[in-house]
């Protein structure tokens, strides 16, 4: 049994933030968690390792708890508030961030899309049945040369032939896609003749529709991730989504994303911070576990003082989405702090681990490696730093 266990206190939480959850938060929090610890967590070494993830299985799973767009409403969708959704994405990335991913991405950048802007007829075909996980979703915006300046996108959608009720032709391709080699349907974003971007919500058996995985991943080796290639594809002007015609569409979708990352990386810091005090209260060297030296605990201090302060962030931002008052560059500031902490954390806990830090048996050095890909992935480091330096200075540095 862990050592933790045993504590009087929960020391992974020494400012109590979880105090701030409601019943139904808690619940939440419990559900996931368990699941994680219990189902998943014992698979999950071998899943990374294997580069294989029954994500059918875990789809359904998913989809009985009601995570998969829970934070919408109606059309089968549990309609949480936005601070339950991310204590869920927390719990959920404790375990792997290809976890998280799955219901991000299925949620906030499949789910959302076709729910905020798309016709009735498209809600009632895919929402109920991605809400279940009977069918996956994944998200088309990235490009191989277009990935922070998505407005370059080269993927182009034209009419074939006059007027609104003419069918659609798409061609090129999106790189880096989560679920696109699973998915049931993509929410794919091109560049009309017109120069506006718009969504189109494009069943994956469409002719056409090509999705090539990505090989030889050191990193989200849990998850699945794939080039998706348009030649020629076809659509019928029923596939576009109405209520979005510009970049506006694809960056709030990213917002939602980003949002479930702030809470899900704190996750995958604390799981980390967790295992390296653990061991470091069972691991004895010159007869003293070296929890006691003063050098370690200097380390564990400087980690749980990350977890919560990423924690605390998480939670304030959670608190100003539900009230409608949170703005991008804040969830820009929250996934640049805290995906950087947590893998600060990681980074750290893997030198109290020692050599034993590297290896499948402990879970430190897998969510490392994914914490590089999260680092990168929904806006990259730098892109986050200058959002909010725009809205610290009023100046646009990256155009």
């Amino acid at each position: 049994m862990s050592v933790l266990a045993t504590a009087d206190h929960d020391p992974l939480d020494l400012l109590d933030v979880d105090a701030g959850l409601d019943d139904t938060q808690v619940q939440v929090r419990d559900t996931v968690a368990k699941l994680v610890r219990g189902r998943y967590e014992p698979e999950l070494a071998d899943w990374f390792e294997s580069g294989v993830l029954p994500m059918r299985d875990i789809a359904r799973e998913l989809g009985e708890l009601g995570l998969l767009g829970m934070h919408l409403e109606g059309y089968g969708c549990a309609g949480m508030d936005s601070v339950t959704y991310g204590v869920a994405c927390r719990e959920l990335e404790a375990g792997d961030s290809g976890l998280r991913s799955f219901v991000s991405v299925q949620g906030s950048l499949a789910m959302f899309p076709i729910h905020e802007y798309g016709s009735e007829e498209q809600k009632q075909e895919w929402l109920p049945r991605m809400a279940t996980g009977e069918a996956i979703g994944c998200f088309g915006l990235t490009e191989a040369d277009s990935g922070s300046d998505p407005a370059a996108m080269r993927t182009r959608a034209r009419r074939d032939g006059p007027g609104e009720d003419a069918d659609w032709i798409i061609d090129g391709s999106k790189m880096w896609i989560t679920n696109g080699g699973i998915a049931d349907v993509a929410v794919i974003w091109a560049r009309c003749d017109d120069d506006r971007v718009r969504g189109f919500v494009v069943p994956t058996d469409t002719p056409g529709f090509v999705a090539n995985e990505v090989l030889r991943k050191q990193s989200l080796r849990a998850s699945v991730t794939s080039e998706l290639v348009f030649e020629d594809m076809r659509l019928p002007a029923s596939a576009a989504l109405p209520g979005v015609s510009s970049m506006r569409g694809p960056l709030s979708c990213l917002s939602e994303a980003r949002y479930g990352i702030v809470w899900g990386v704190t996750g995958a810091a604390r799981r980390c911070l967790e295992s390296a005090l653990d061991h470091a209260m069972t691991r004895t060297q010159f007869d003293r576990p070296i929890a006691s030296f003063q050098l370690t605990q200097q380390k564990l201090v400087e980690m749980a003082v990350r977890v919560e302060h990423g924690m605390l962030l998480a939670l304030h931002l959670g608190h100003r989405k539900d009230a409608g008052t949170v703005s991008a560059a804040q969830i820009s500031m929250g996934k640049l702090s805290n995906v950087r902490d947590a893998l600060w954390v990681a980074r750290e806990a893997r030198s109290v681990l020692g050599a034993s830090g590297i290896t499948l048996d402990y879970p430190v050095m897998r969510h490392m490696a994914n914490l590089e890909s999260v680092f990168t992935y929904e806006g990259t480091n730098e892109i986050h730093t200058l959002i909010v330096g725009e809205a610290l200075t009023g100046i646009r540095a990256f155009v």
